[in-house]
Parts: structure tokens; sequence; C-alpha cells
């Protein structure tokens, strides 16, 4: 009985678990930077309903959020070699689709996932800002990306910060499935540690003692930036001034 669990391996082998943890922690930050890009992309023009691209943007959100990120990532790690193969075929070039890294696939499906969904948390936080400094904006002869930086941008970030926080720790969990495209993070490496010993509930331990780890960090880190971007209240009249 004393043989069916390990305690001790689930600490003695995190070191070898955490080896993996730069691609984990790369693999998180580029989705999320690219992921957000692609997210201010869609929600300006779904707000500026601009045609045609206004309804792809739509198409776009939909199929992302009505579908698995398992099924993402197989899609991405399947289709982008299937596109190359057709691009050499069809117009002569001479892809090297083998050399494509495994991170790449991982990195696409990901930051298209996050895309979609913050998409929609920046779209309504740049609604949420006050339309009288638009048009104030506007009538002081501000361009566009003026606006964007000096006004909406920053404001909108105060209001969307608490749910792009939770997305960013869902990416971080996501990411436990990037070895789905080879990709050996610290799921995937705990995977292969217990290959080895075939103790696969103390690799599972783990790992997850790292991710909750992390994870808390994360929300640590989120909660002060909270604090610090927070808009004070503005102070109240004093009924009786002096």
């Amino acid at each position: 009985m004393d043989n069916l669990f390990d305690f001790s391996l689930v600490f003695t082998q995190i070191p070898a678990v955490l080896t993996a943890l730069p691609v984990t922690l790369w693999l998180t930050v580029l989705a999320m930077i690219f992921g957000l890009a692609i997210a201010l992309a869609v929600a300006v023009v779904k707000i500026a309903q601009v045609p045609v691209l206004s309804q792809f943007c739509s198409v776009y959100v939909s199929i992302t959020r009505g579908t698995p990120i398992i099924v993402q990532l197989y899609l991405t790690y399947f289709g982008i070699p299937l596109i190359l193969r057709y691009i050499n075929y069809y117009h002569g070039t001479n892809f090297n689709v083998n050399a494509v890294p495994p991170m790449f696939f991982a990195l696409t499906a990901l930051a298209l996932n996050q895309g979609a969904y913050c998409s929609e948390t920046i779209r309504a936080a740049i609604l949420s800002v006050d339309k009288g400094q638009i048009e104030a904006a506007h009538s002081l002869g501000m361009t566009t990306g003026q606006l964007l930086r000096r006004i909406i941008i920053p404001q909108a970030f105060v209001v969307a910060l608490p749910p792009l926080g939770n997305s960013l720790i869902a990416l971080l969990k996501e990411t436990s499935l990037a070895f789905i495209c080879s990709v050996v993070d610290i799921t995937a490496r705990a995977k292969i540690l217990a290959g080895n010993s075939y103790r696969f509930f103390e690799s599972y331990c783990s790992v997850a003692i790292i991710y909750w780890v992390i994870t808390f960090v994360v929300e640590q880190s989120m909660r002060y930036a909270e604090k610090r971007l927070r808009i004070p209240d503005s102070p109240k009249e004093n009924p009786n001034p002096k």
C-alpha cells in the first residue's frame, strides 16, 4: 500500500518539470499580446461597422467561440502545413513545411482564440467611455489616433482589466494543450516524466501545484494593478462649509 502514492516524488520532480516553464510563459505572454492586438482591431471594426469587415469579424468570433480550443489546435496543426503545400503546388514556391516550429502552430491557435474572446470585452469597455468626452475631443480637432491613445484606450483599459486578467489566467491553463502541437511545455514535460517512472498521478500533482502557484501570482498582480489604476471617486461636497 505504501507504493501506491509517493508523496515525496510530487515535490522532488517539480524542478525537472520547471525546466519547461519558460516555454509555457513565453507561449502565454506572446499569445496574449497577439490576441489583444487582434481583439482591439476586431472591436474597432465592429464598433465602426465597417462594411464586409464587420461581417467577417462577426463570423470569426462566432466560429472561434463556438468550437473547443483543442479542435482549433488540431485544425492549426494540420491546416497550416496543408495550406503551405497548396501554395507550393499551385504557386511554385518552396516553403519547407517541416521547418515550421511547433510553437508557431500553438501560438497561432491560442492568439486567434484570445482575439475572439477578448474582442467582446474590449468592445464593451470602449462603448463604456463617456460619449461627451469623445465629442469634446472631436470639437478640439483630435484625430482618431489621438482620440484612441489619449481618451478611449486609457479609460477602456481600466474597465477591461479585470475580465482581461481572467482571460490571461484561462490562457495560461489552455497552454497545457499545446503538447497537441508537439510543444513541450510543463504539462508535456510532466507527461514525459510520468512515462519514464510510471508515476502519472504524482507527475500531474506536480504540474497542478505549479499551475496553481503561477495562477495565484497572476491573480495578485492583477489585483494590485486594479488598485493602482482605479479611478478615485469624486470627493463629496461638504454640506456645511465653514
